[in-house]
């Protein structure tokens, strides 16, 4: 819930921007700078600005407008996407959250590293997808973001789907990914679409603790359950983000881009303005 106090600092926050509330403040691009790639020493010496393209994939992804009608000022549209694929095959936009994530997590006085994470899935609209699904239960004809979070709501790893594949068959290779990316992680939460014996079995071969959050019996109408929360909560972060409300991406990994985009400005902006 906003209160007068949370509105004001936004605010200031804001007025340090350049032109857009999704633009990098000097506080985030100090910390965000050493992560750039190094200009080659061979080839004509480098025209773009890593800052000016940061800021305009942000601002697509907080607009939710299209590529052709970024505005002028950032340059053209063309050399923008260029670079966004470029950067995004260096996995530029993961390591930027990754570390982001470590930073934020040693700010509030935990170990870099998560020893817990909270799994669940969202099904979402895709009307241009080069591969999709219908998702019987929701009735969604889309993809599905499998997603692993810490115990605060941080994002630790995302699988894209088409949405006909099932919550327990995705999060295979959410904890195969865990495992690799994160390996302190032992304990994880998840509801009841997750007591699967081949997802069990495959938890116990990885070394994870799987529990299942369940709702009490009896229990009628909308009720908070422990752990779970949190995950949904990451959702709501999530789609806040106009351009993340659906999945208009053809592809799978520039729409994993998009996400990774979107939850490390989140972090970058509350590490740089505690």
């Amino acid at each position: 819930m906003w209160t007068p106090e949370q509105r004001g600092r936004m605010a200031e926050i804001a007025r340090k921007t350049k032109r857009y509330p999704s633009d990098l403040t000097d506080e985030e691009w100090e910390r965000m700078a050493p992560l750039m790639p190094v200009p080659g020493r061979r080839g004509r010496p480098r025209e773009v600005e890593f800052r000016e393209v940061i800021n305009a994939v942000r601002y697509l992804v907080r607009s939710g407008c299209g590529w052709r009608m970024l505005p002028v000022h950032f340059g053209h549209w063309r050399t923008v996407y260029g670079w966004f694929r470029e950067l995004a095959r260096r996995f530029l936009f993961q390591t930027i959250h990754d570390v982001e994530l470590m930073l934020d997590r040693e700010r509030t006085g935990r170990e870099a590293s998560p020893t817990a994470a909270v799994i669940d899935s969202q099904s979402v609209k895709a009307p241009q997808a080069g591969t999709r699904g219908y998702d019987a239960g929701k009735k969604i004809v889309g993809r599905k973001r499998h997603i692993a979070v810490d115990t605060d709501g941080r994002l630790l790893m995302v699988n894209l789907t088409p949405a006909d594949i099932s919550d327990s068959a995705g999060a295979q290779t959410i904890l195969d990914a865990i495992r690799k990316r994160w390996p302190w992680v032992k304990h994880l939460f998840a509801d009841a679409a997750y007591d699967r014996l081949r997802l069990m079995d495959k938890a116990t071969y990885l070394d994870f603790v799987l529990e299942i959050i369940r709702r009490r019996d009896g229990a009628q109408g909308f009720e908070v359950l422990p752990r779970r929360w949190v995950v949904e909560r990451t959702f709501g972060w999530m789609i806040r983000w106009r351009r993340l409300v659906r999945d208009y991406e053809r592809r799978i990994d520039v729409s994993t881009a998009m996400i990774l985009v979107a939850m490390g400005a989140n972090l970058a902006r509350r590490n740089a303005h505690p």
